[in-house]
């Protein structure tokens, strides 16, 4: 018996606003969508085009607590780059960058409801 992974969830509270960010931070693109025949929510898988990997972003129509809990922040993804230098700069001109380790070459971004994603290296 094998198991691989399918995808991760975060729930948003803007779809439109969640699905612009990870398309211009990260190149995610709309792989399927899902939505509830009653409305009450609506799920979106996003991928990077090179693995099966896929981020699902689900909405609900009847949050009424505004933002998500996301406790202390410590649970995240986690993306590669092959231009470090390059993303660094895109991602400080989107101004979504929140937290930096110059001393292990890593940095996090924040998407519009406060989920981390860590920015690594390219293992060579």
């Amino acid at each position: 018996m094998t198991f691989h992974f399918a995808h991760n969830n975060f729930n948003v509270t803007d779809l439109d606003t969640s699905l612009t960010f990870y398309k211009e931070a990260l190149g995610l693109v709309e792989v399927r969508r899902k939505e509830a025949s009653d409305g009450s929510f609506i799920l979106v898988f996003l991928g990077d085009g090179s693995s099966k990997h896929q981020l699902e972003l689900t909405w609900l129509r009847n949050w009424e607590k505004g933002t998500y809990n996301l406790g202390d922040n410590e649970f995240h993804l986690a993306f590669e780059t092959d231009s470090m230098e390059q993303a660094h700069a895109k991602h400080h001109e989107m101004g979504c960058i929140c937290y930096e380790n110059e001393g292990m070459g890593i940095y996090f971004i924040a998407d519009p409801d406060g989920y981390w994603i860590e920015i690594i290296p390219e293992k060579k």
